[in-house]
């Protein structure tokens, strides 16, 4: 039986370095082959409580690239796309579709307005509907569009998404902090363990981490493991340019945010109108202000990171990268534990 590896399981030795001021590391990372770099290698998740307008707009102007929820209307999401392109028409953006419905005249609606990315996003990309969904619109676009698909967990997969005209793959099933889907159907795979998997692909897709990255530090150990790209969820929920309004209570606890799971019974119940099979959490989360302020740490939490490994990209990172393996020992050394002992 295979083992898998998770991100607290492992670290990454430090090693000699030259590098005298974080300035000095290069995050940009090539968005396929239509010439796009993204300074920072971050993407905004495709929730309805992460990425809307504002977070798009924040993602782009960090560096990174943020993909619009598909839980709405067609004409909404087309409208959101106009407004993110209204304000600045360079701002490089995508927007989700799904596999079967209306996932194709959404897609077209939506580069129609100028939208730069197709997400086909589907908890099981490994699915004869995603063969045929990219099928057509590789057909109908001829390589005008970037497509994304996923998520998948395993190199099989990988590999096939590819094949099937997938410009970049979201790895990772299973692994996000509101998702139950290990629980719900005994599915998944460490995500960590599925970038390891992947990353040794020949194909030239872009690898995207995605699930069960819970601070820059895991971000480090999957750009080492081998991913292109991050993407976030429950790190850029709460704050000021997520969707949904501000909960506040009248007894002066601090004001919060819903954060969700689309699989989620009550996100199933908004989007669709029925419940089906549940995959996925609703929580609430504190709210945490400006997601400038939190991209800004999770830039220098990498950057900080390559800095420990001596590598002044992520090329070099990759090929630089030491993995060890740590004990429940370790893991509880390894974060603060100062108030254990009090």
């Amino acid at each position: 039986m295979k083992k898998s590896i998770c991100f607290d399981d492992v670290l990454l030795e430090p090693q000699y370095s030259d590098i005298t001021t974080r300035k000095q590391i290069d995050l940009s990372t090539p968005f396929g082959n239509n010439g796009v770099f993204l300074s920072l290698p971050l993407i905004s998740s495709p929730m309805d409580t992460v990425t809307g307008v504002e977070m798009a707009i924040e993602m782009h102007k960090a560096g990174g690239v943020g993909i619009l929820h598909r839980y709405n209307a067609i004409e909404q999401q087309s409208e959101m796309v106009r407004k993110i392109k209204d304000s600045n028409s360079t701002i490089f953006c995508g927007g989700a579709i799904g596999i079967t419905g209306d996932f194709y005249e959404r897609a077209e609606a939506l580069v129609e307005e100028g939208c730069d990315i197709l997400c086909l996003d589907v908890a099981h990309g490994h699915h004869v509907l995603m063969k045929q969904a990219l099928g057509k619109l590789v057909e109908r676009f001829e390589g005008n569009v970037h497509l994304m698909a996923g998520n998948v967990a395993t190199l099989k997969a990988f590999n096939d998404l590819s094949d099937w005209g997938a410009d970049s793959i979201r790895v990772g099933v299973g692994g996000g902090s509101i998702c139950s889907t290990r629980v719900q159907t005994g599915h998944g795979v460490p995500t960590l363990q599925s970038v390891f998997d992947c990353a040794v692909s020949d194909r030239d897709a872009i690898l995207i981490a995605d699930g069960g990255i819970k601070n820059s530090g895991d971000m480090v150990k999957a750009l080492s493991a081998g991913a292109d790209f991050v993407m976030c969820g429950s790190l850029l929920a709460g704050t000021a340019e997520s969707p949904g309004d501000m909960i506040r209570y009248a007894d002066g606890q601090s004001p919060r945010k819903v954060y969700r799971g689309m699989a989620s019974r009550e996100a199933q119940k908004t989007w669709r109108g029925r419940v089906g099979s549940v995959e996925g959490v609703s929580t609430t989360v504190p709210c945490r202000g400006k997601v400038s302020d939190v991209l800004h740490d999770l830039e220098w939490g990498i950057r900080s990171g390559l800095s420990y490994s001596g590598a002044h990209d992520l090329v070099e990172l990759r090929s630089k990268a030491k993995f060890i393996e740590q004990t429940q020992s370790s893991q509880t050394e390894s974060s603060p534990h100062a108030l254990l002992n009090f």
